[in-house]
């Protein structure tokens, strides 16, 4: 029953063939790959093995080519996303063989560089900004809804319903517990993935909100309710927020805050000003902060008065363990599976760490490249254009608040399954949107244009 995962799949090419590639795109992989677990895949002897999300993203890719890539064009970011990938299947080539390399190399394909072309060739280009935006919103609203069964029951809807047609499968992704309640994880795998997902999904419901791209004045869930009065925008909102909240992980949590600070840049008349908030929070508060946290650590598992501390302290362990294994493999890297274990410390909670020991230096910068590079780039190119209105509707600020979540999140934890594909998705989409170069998100929420004159005359006579 595991060629269920195809289904996805054969949709995708039948929409991609008979409407157009970014229809199916849109409307088919972008739920694949948000709805569906990315643990449960078909088996195929000898060949790579699929999940929902990748059989629709090579359906699409080839209908794609085939009509000619429509929208795409080439740029140095494109040789940043091949490189990464490439570096990452030859690492896992070197350090085993074919065989157990492929299913690495084809997830490297269709989980970074297929959605990063999609994205940024389909998006922007074809004026889908904000319809794309909305189907990753309501999908995350959608797993937020069914993670309240999961918070209030302590089982994974997911793995309840679709875990009997994949036996076998996704069995070591577990609810973990904080604060006596479970922690949602969705269709993600594990709390920390969903955390980055729905704080991710957050920033860019929030950017919807303020663009105006929600027109209903009620929510209609809630039109027959006398209360609350409460907006489409305003609902969707809410729902990211408790989704976020439910996931109860703290990393990607302090992520969204740092990333709330960015995007208020975009927010002020006079961005200089937020510049300079920006970096008075930086410096006066994380930078002592982060000083803080490593004296706080520092003590040692053995010396730890509290969880959280023994938490930190286990973290910063990690890299004094690791960092000399890792430099005896220095470019390349020890692959996925075949890096050395120090006892008690098989879990790497950093995943520049965990990338830099598992395929090398030359992954780990190409990696920094995208997240730092593109947040950089995307706040210069906001910084030089018209502050939008309505304000709080500049794309550049929230997507480099999106990826300032990445930065700061995977300090702490590792990045897996659909939080590897919604980054290049948001990759794909900044490229294109730094290419194609229009702010304006809605038509029609921009400052008002200048009224017509009247006519001269309401109506012309015609002689015979």
């Amino acid at each position: 029953m595991a060629i269920l995962a195809l289904i996805p799949g054969l949709l995708a090419a039948y929409f991609a063939w008979l409407r157009s590639p970014q229809f199916a795109f849109i409307n088919v992989y972008i739920p694949a790959l948000l709805l569906m677990p990315d643990y449960y895949r078909w088996m195929a002897p000898g060949l790579p093995d699929p999940t929902a999300n990748q059989a629709a993203a090579l359906a699409i890719f080839i209908v794609f080519l085939i009509r000619g890539a429509p929208g795409y064009w080439f740029s140095f970011y494109d040789l940043v996303v091949i490189s990464f990938a490439a570096t990452i299947a030859i690492s896992e080539y070197r350090a085993t063989n074919y065989s157990d390399a492929q299913n690495l190399m084809f997830s490297t394909l269709t989980g970074m560089v297929i959605p990063y072309v999609l994205a940024k060739s389909l998006v922007e280009p074809l004026g889908l900004r904000v319809e794309f935006a909305k189907r990753i919103v309501i999908c995350l609203v959608i797993v937020a809804t069914l993670c309240l069964y999961e918070s209030r029951f302590g089982v994974n809807p997911w793995q309840k319903w679709l875990g009997p047609f994949f036996s076998g499968q996704g069995l070591g992704w577990i609810i973990t517990f904080r604060w006596g309640l479970a922690r949602t994880a969705g269709p993600y795998g594990h709390a920390i993935l969903a955390g980055i997902m729905m704080v991710a999904g957050y920033r860019i419901q929030r950017w919807l909100e303020w663009s105006g791209a929600w027109t209903q004045p009620r929510h209609p869930l809630l039109k027959w309710l006398p209360w609350p009065p409460i907006s489409e925008a305003r609902f969707y909102t809410l729902a990211m927020l408790v989704g976020a909240i439910l996931t109860m992980v703290k990393g990607p949590w302090l992520a969204g805050i740092v990333a709330a600070v960015v995007v208020s840049i975009g927010r002020m008349r006079d961005r200089r000003i937020g510049v300079g908030i920006l970096l008075v929070f930086l410096l006066g508060i994380c930078l002592p902060g982060f000083i803080g946290f490593l004296q706080w650590a520092g003590v040692g598992r053995e010396n730890a008065l509290t969880e959280n501390q023994e938490t930190a302290a286990y973290r910063l362990e990690l890299i004094t363990n690791y960092i000399d294994i890792a430099k005896e493999q220095m470019y390349f890297g020890w692959g996925s599976n075949t890096w050395p274990k120090v006892p008690g410390q098989e879990s790497i909670d950093n995943y520049y760490l965990l990338l830099f020991l598992m395929h090398g230096l030359i992954a780990l910068t190409l990696y920094l490249i995208i997240l730092i590079g593109m947040a950089i780039r995307l706040i210069f190119h906001a910084m030089r254009q018209p502050n939008p209105l309505p304000l709080g509707s500049s794309l550049a600020f929230t997507l480099a608040g999106v990826y300032v979540c990445y930065i700061i999140s995977v300090a702490t934890v590792y990045m897996g399954n659909q939080t590897i594909a919604l980054l290049f998705l948001v990759t794909g989409w900044a490229e294109g949107y730094m290419r194609v170069g229009q702010e304006q998100a809605v038509p029609g929420t921009g400052p008002a244009q200048p009224a017509q004159p009247p006519p001269l005359f309401r109506f012309r006579r015609i002689l015979d």
